[in-house]
């Protein structure tokens, strides 16, 4: 019992179960707290706690704070001790509630003083600048055309992004960036402070809903990026960790014109997350040993990535469905909520893998199954 003490650890965020099932694959107990508490997220946890909150705001800190420290007690209970905390997305607006729970357990990666500085827009934008990164600057001030987007300080998923009329200010909370061409590209990184190894890039679509026409759909990986461009990419990300001080796993999105052919200029850096992000469904298992390896100072030398292509994509409920207790879900479902579950019109229902010998293959693979899928909810009780 006391060689496992330290295996346990509390994964935190809107939504845990890629963080779970990471922990589970680098041989670690998950303590899980989330806003679904899904099905695949309690079968994955040691223990799990389902709080309250919301997209814009993240979880409710009183809550999360009662729930993380109620886990600890199972924990206990179990014979663990819980080596600290790994959270995902769900902070960005609010750092000083993950600072709240950095006082009582530790963070396994980026502290909030690090969120905070690169989820604020003109520190984020001073540091692109300082180091010849491309990068789109915030406006806070009225559109002076109507090729601008208004996207919510701290927001996450695309969801929050609107494109801006001309003449329009930002709401409160809210800034301005310049509307670019491109293929949103993201880069999955880890970093020990010092240097960083670039893990995979990955290509990223938008599934617009009728009210978040730029929300997050899904992604594949390889992406086919120019080789000129994917290093000067990881040049960018390799000096904002010198410039920062990041570990762990971390994204960085991009935008790639693919008409500016091979030239160096075809690329702009959106925005970093400082912790596990959506492609994490897309690393390989030994991708949070990466993690916890890098907060030591040690980065991978071998990736291990193989030679099949991954993709992944969230399937949005286009009516709103109970799920029902007889639904069988397919083994390439994600994210599987409880039967009884209320999923609104526009609400994720759950997520989808697919693997095939190449991006085309993935990609087609994940086709048939979300019309498997879309076909099966159809006809569902």
């Amino acid at each position: 019992m006391a060689g496992q003490q330290a295996r346990a650890v509390l994964v935190v965020g809107l939504s845990a179960r890629a963080l779970a099932l990471a922990a589970r694959r680098a041989g670690l107990a998950p303590y899980a707290i989330d806003l679904f508490a899904d099905a695949d997220t309690r079968a994955l946890a040691a223990a799990w706690r389902q709080v309250p909150g919301d997209g814009a705001g993240g979880l409710d800190p009183e809550a999360l704070v009662c729930a993380a420290a109620s886990l600890e007690r199972a924990a206990h209970e179990s014979g663990d001790v819980l080596a600290g905390l790994i959270y995902a997305s769900g902070f960005e607006a609010a750092p000083e509630i993950l600072g709240r729970l950095g006082e009582r357990w530790p963070i396994l990666g980026n502290p909030p003083e690090i969120l905070a500085k690169l989820k604020n827009p003109r520190r984020f934008a001073a540091l692109c600048r300082d180091a010849g990164i491309p990068h789109p600057a915030p406006h806070f001030a009225a559109a002076p055309d109507a090729g601008w987007l208004e996207k919510r300080i701290g927001g996450a998923g695309g969801g929050h992004i609107r494109a801006t009329p001309a003449g329009t200010a930002p709401r409160p909370g809210h800034y301005l960036q310049r509307r670019l061409p491109g293929t949103p590209i993201s880069a999955l990184f880890v970093a020990n402070g010092r240097e960083a190894r670039l893990c995979f890039l990955s290509a990223q679509w938008p599934d617009p809903g009728p009210a978040a026409p730029f929300r997050y759909g899904g992604a594949v990986r390889p992406a086919a990026i120019p080789p000129q461009i994917a290093a000067e990419m990881e040049a960018a990300i390799r000096a904002l960790v010198r410039a920062t001080g990041l570990v762990g796993l971390n994204s960085a999105d991009f935008l790639l014109d693919r008409d500016a052919g091979d030239k160096g200029d075809g690329w702009a850096l959106l925005e970093i997350n400082p912790r596990p992000g959506a492609t994490l469904d897309l690393a390989p298992r030994a991708a949070l040993g990466w993690h916890l390896a890098s907060l030591r100072g040690r980065l991978p030398r071998r990736l291990g990535l193989g030679r099949r292509a991954a993709a992944a994509a969230i399937f949005y409920a286009s009516r709103p469905i109970r799920v029902d207790g007889a639904f069988t879900w397919p083994a390439w479902t994600m994210d599987r909520p409880m039967p009884g579950a209320e999923i609104a019109a526009g609400a994720p229902l759950c997520s989808l893998r697919a693997r095939g010998a190449n991006p085309e293959a993935a990609l087609a693979s994940l086709a048939k199954r979300r019309q498997c899928l879309a076909t099966r909810v159809e006809i569902a009780p």
